[in-house]
């Protein structure tokens, strides 16, 4: 799996460039949108729970609206990187039926070019992130050097699960319909709205399950809090979501050579 992605790696920054100048190519903005679309769902967001629900964070007295918006900030980052590329892991081989009648074209970095492209557009809502909390604080917390390692284990994982939906989207089209729903689904029971701490115990147990709770919560200790992450649980959570990727890239390889014959 990994000399598979080493040896291809000039075609996937290559094909992750395209693909991020080519979602914009012909708009006024431009790339200006990937810049505009988080800030305005993030401005949404937060005057809907922080506003009309009067929402609080629960990180003190002097809790500010803009501490609870950057808050909701990173775990949108979050989920917004594993649900762009989820959502469009079923359409990959049936989008690129080009690419499928081409024996010696690898189709294993299709997968890796969306989770590439998300991860651009993440970028650009950790420097808004920042920029916010520097304005806000006026400073941003050391403990962000460890942001890399807090977002390896998602990364790795979601990969697996796009190879996955990738190979399944050729033979059951209604995968799409599905993913669609479950992220949506995912956005509200992840603790992107609403801290862990503030659910009963037993019901913090149940969302420890869900894969997208670690990394939001450790992300925000990094980036907000300033505390260093929990190196136990990341290496568990590297640990299952390698043995993820090592068995999506498996099943993606072994139902592959039934690609031509569907399409």
């Amino acid at each position: 799996m990994v000399l598979s992605l080493w040896h291809n790696r000039q075609l996937i920054i290559q094909m992750t460039r395209r693909e991020v100048i080519g979602r914009y190519r012909g708009s006024i903005m431009g790339l200006a949108w990937s810049f505009f679309n988080p800030v305005l769902l993030l401005l949404v967001y937060t005057f809907v729970f922080s506003i009309v629900f009067k929402a609080r964070w629960g990180t003190g007295a002097e809790e500010s609206r803009a501490d609870f918006a950057i808050l909701l900030f990173i775990g949108m980052i979050i989920h917004g990187v594993f649900s762009e590329c989820v959502n469009r892991a079923p359409s990959l081989i049936v989008g690129n039926v080009s690419y499928v009648k081409k024996v010696v074209f690898p189709l294993q970095i299709l997968p890796l070019v969306a989770l590439g492209s998300a991860l651009f557009h993440a970028a650009v809502s950790i420097v808004v992130l920042l920029v916010a909390k520097l304005l806000v604080h006026g400073s941003v917390p050391w403990t962000l050097l460890f942001l890399p390692m807090a977002l390896l284990p998602l990364l790795i994982g979601t990969l697996g699960i796009a190879w996955v939906l990738a190979a399944l989207g050729v033979f059951i089209r209604d995968i799409g319909q599905i993913t669609s729903l479950l992220t949506t689904v995912l956005l509200f029971i992840s603790p992107v709205f609403y801290p862990i701490s503030s659910l009963p115990a037993k019901y913090q147990q149940i969302l420890l399950l869900n894969p997208l709770t670690f990394v939001i919560e450790e992300s925000r200790r990094i980036m907000f809090f300033g505390t260093v992450p929990d190196f136990q649980g990341f290496l568990l959570a590297t640990g299952v979501s390698l043995l993820m990727s090592w068995a999506g890239f498996w099943w993606f390889q072994r139902t592959r050579k039934g690609f031509a014959d569907v399409l």
